[in-house]
């Protein structure tokens, strides 16, 4: 037998006339005349080199090699179908892969969403990666991930962003702090106090430094510190104030307090970020779709869903990679 003249017509022209028992009946099934039905199967026998069907009773059956070529050809033409299957459910981004790189803040929140998400499409893997601004962006710059997350995202020509939640940036004080049960707080009254602040070029920080200039402030006394949970448990040891993402705190954060400084919260938002150069796989426009949707059913949050579908939009147009 020569496999190189098989066919994936030839051999499902095959199997559907030895299941119909008939050339008229397979080639009703298929849409073709029977003269076309019977010239592919003479094709078939002649490739095989083998009679593969004979006439009993009226009705075509297979021979001994005509068995076997059927019982092989099903299973060949059952196994595309699961590719078909497969590739369905890929393009219908309900299985893949998706990498996401986000900043170490959006680890408090990410969760909120990838958790409806993973329960609506277990088969698709997701990895994170999570590290400071800086980091993300070299994995921008590298196209290592399909997805990455900011709150303050790059002025860069190649991203596009798309909005997905609020995120208020407060001062947070220890329980006990003196200005605690104030109803309104002047920063000017918290100048002279220690701030801990995160490394230069955090997003947090950045959005903080430029508040203060319009402001026409200047921070006295600071400490860097290298992660929001250290500053977290910093402020709670009376170790200084600092400006944190609400999403930062635990639901019942009892050592800690918010101080309703006047102007504040500064208000910011997370970000989806894409590359305009990248095609994204079916998995990352399915998770873009999921959070568009999610959003969609708080009307507080409606139109991000919105900047979401833009977003989508926008990339239906974006370069094959590579």
């Amino acid at each position: 037998m020569n496999i190189r003249h098989l066919t994936f017509r030839l051999l499902q022209v095959y199997v559907a006339v030895v299941r119909a028992g008939s050339i008229s009946e397979a080639a009703r099934r298929l849409h073709l005349t029977q003269p076309t039905v019977s010239q592919q199967l003479r094709r078939l026998a002649e490739t095989v080199g083998e009679p593969l069907l004979e006439s009993r009773q009226g009705r075509l059956v297979t021979t001994e090699a005509g068995g076997e070529l059927y019982r092989a050809s099903r299973e060949v033409l059952v196994r595309f179908d699961d590719v078909e299957d497969y590739l369905a459910s890929l393009r219908g981004g309900e299985r893949g892969r998706c990498s996401i790189a986000l900043v170490n803040t959006a680890q408090y929140v990410l969760p909120r969403l990838l958790g409806p998400y993973s329960r609506a499409f277990p088969e698709v893997d997701l990895t994170l990666h999570i590290g400071n601004r800086r980091q993300v962006l070299t994995r921008f710059e590298r196209q290592d991930d399909d997805l990455y997350v900011f709150s303050h995202p790059p002025s860069l020509a190649h991203a596009r962003a798309g909005r997905f939640l609020r995120n208020p940036l407060v001062v947070v004080a220890p329980r006990d702090h003196p200005l605690a049960g104030c109803e309104q707080v002047a920063m000017s009254e918290l100048l002279g106090e220690r701030f801990l602040l995160r490394e230069p070029g955090s997003a947090t920080r950045m959005l903080f430094e430029s508040w203060l200039q319009e402001q026409g402030l200047t921070l006295g006394p600071t400490l860097q510190m290298a992660s929001n949970e250290a500053i977290r448990v910093g402020v709670a040891s009376r170790m200084g104030l600092a400006v944190l993402s609400e999403h930062v705190l635990p639901p019942e954060h009892s050592d800690l307090v918010i101080l309703p400084v006047a102007g504040l919260p500064i208000e910011s938002h997370w970000q989806f970020i894409v590359r305009r150069d990248r095609r994204l796989p079916h998995a990352a426009l399915g998770l873009l779709r999921f959070a568009a949707g999610h959003l969609s059913e708080c009307v507080e949050q409606r139109f991000l869903s919105n900047e979401l579908e833009e977003l989508l939009a926008g990339l239906g147009s974006a370069p094959s990679a590579g």
